[in-house]
């Protein structure tokens, strides 16, 4: 009998990176750049107001500031009695500044601020030559189309300089990061709307059973219908892959040889439920033998301890035989098949999250083999500790088979292989079984 880890060492280091394609950008959400991504021009490329104000020069502020400590008036303001206006500073420096223009976001036409004046802008317009620093709107009194400063500003306050983001020759995407909305956001910002990046790899998925048949028919006594085709599909689709769902491989040889061979030529991984025991088998195996290596194995796990693994084709491409049973067929997947599919992505992390959990109830495991029990993942309100509802495998409870209690599993708990017993309380770990990456 295999051990998990030494199966899992065969299945990795069959993993193969596809070649990097050239997309959109919009279709590269969650895929891994192949190339290093570098500015070419600044950005922004102009210096931007970064809020809605007024465009100045901050000494001109300060300087109408001080005016307005000092008892300075406006030479223009009518409401100045004659006897201040003859004691007025004779520099003209002024407490008000005259409003000139107004420049909105996307204007093309350029302004040039003169000394002691100001501009009215929207946040993302450009900057008018000479303007340092934007005063906020709630910063002014305006007095018709002229403004009264009621706090300092420092240069540069509340503005964008040109190339403060990116200057030409940075990184925006390394070689090998993995895309997400901010990726996107600085390959646009850049003027990429295409990148190479490494694809999902293409996921084949077949079942095999002659009991079985499609869900658009009405069984017969006898016949299911084939549920790992489409749970096992949604799974890899889950895991990133781009998943081709085959459906129900059957007829004679020759015709199965033919369903086999194109899928080995379209995809980077094969999964085929149902052919791992069983005299019907048998044929499927022998064909399977002849395409590559196929090696079927016990693995000291439960559920799915047995289950074949190969390279098949001309390009070796990674071949899964999974268990018939639905729910032995989908932990299979995840111990096995999805590590696969995550190297493949580049990923760095192959497996999900393990997190220590308190169990409420007792677990049964088989001996010498490695349990992955369904299992309810919750947290203590009030320790925040995580406690854990078994499923299957319950002492006195439910066999580890049934397919029911996988929809209403979040977690696995991993039993180690020797321990068969687990008492309400103890501390075990749990493979959450998030959505997320």
């Amino acid at each position: 009998m295999r051990s998990v880890e030494e199966q899992l060492a065969i299945i990795t280091s069959a993993a193969v990176t596809p070649e990097p394609v050239r997309i959109a950008i919009t279709e590269t959400l969650g895929l891994r750049c192949a190339e290093r991504v570098e500015g070419t021009e600044p950005l922004p490329g102009f210096d931007q107001a970064a809020i809605d104000g007024y465009a100045v020069r901050s000494v001109d502020i300060r300087q109408a500031l001080a005016a307005a400590r000092s008892g300075d008036f406006d030479r223009d303001s009518e409401d100045a009695p004659a006897t201040e206006k003859a004691t007025e500073n004779t520099s003209g420096v002024k407490e008000t500044l005259p409003i000139v223009g107004d420049v909105t976001a996307g204007s093309l036409r350029p302004i040039r601020l003169q000394p002691r004046q100001a501009v009215r802008v929207e946040m993302g317009a450009p900057l008018p030559t000479l303007a340092d620093s934007v005063l906020p709107l709630d910063w002014v009194e305006k007095e018709g189309r002229k403004i009264r400063p009621l706090e300092a500003i420092a240069s540069g306050e509340f503005v964008h300089r040109k190339g403060s983001d990116v200057q030409p020759g940075d990184v925006v995407v390394e070689e090998g990061a993995v895309i997400g909305a901010a990726q996107v956001g600085l390959l646009a910002a850049v003027g990429r709307s295409k990148v190479l990046v490494y694809p999902r790899p293409r996921l084949s998925v077949l079942s095999f059973g002659r009991e079985l048949l499609d869900i658009d028919r009405d069984p017969a006594v006898g016949q299911v219908y084939d549920v790992n085709s489409y749970a096992l599909a949604a799974a890899a689709r889950e895991a990133g892959a781009d998943v081709h769902r085959v459906g129900i491989l059957s007829g004679e040889p020759r015709k199965m040889r033919e369903v086999l061979e194109s899928q080995l030529l379209r995809s980077e991984v094969v999964v085929i439920s149902g052919a791992v025991g069983g005299a019907a088998s048998d044929e499927l195996r022998e064909i399977l033998s002849e395409m590559g290596e196929m090696d079927i194995q016990r693995i000291a796990m439960h559920p799915g301890s047995v289950m074949g693994f190969g390279t098949l084709g001309q390009d070796k491409v990674p071949t899964f035989l999974l268990p018939a049973n639905p729910s032995a067929a989908l932990v299979a997947f995840e111990v096995m098949v999805r590590p696969l599919v995550q190297l493949i992505r580049g990923r760095r992390q192959a497996t999900r999250r393990v997190v220590p959990a308190r169990t409420i109830a007792g677990i049964a495991s088989a001996p010498g083999r490695r349990g992955f029990i369904r299992g309810q993942l919750m947290r203590d309100r009030e320790t925040r500790e995580f406690l854990v509802d078994p499923l299957g495998a319950v002492n006195g409870g439910e066999p580890t088979h049934l397919l029911g209690s996988h929809g209403q599993a979040n977690c696995l708990i991993v039993v180690p292989s020797d321990v068969t017993d687990v008492a309400p309380g103890q501390v075990v770990d749990v493979l959450f079984l998030s959505n997320k990456d």
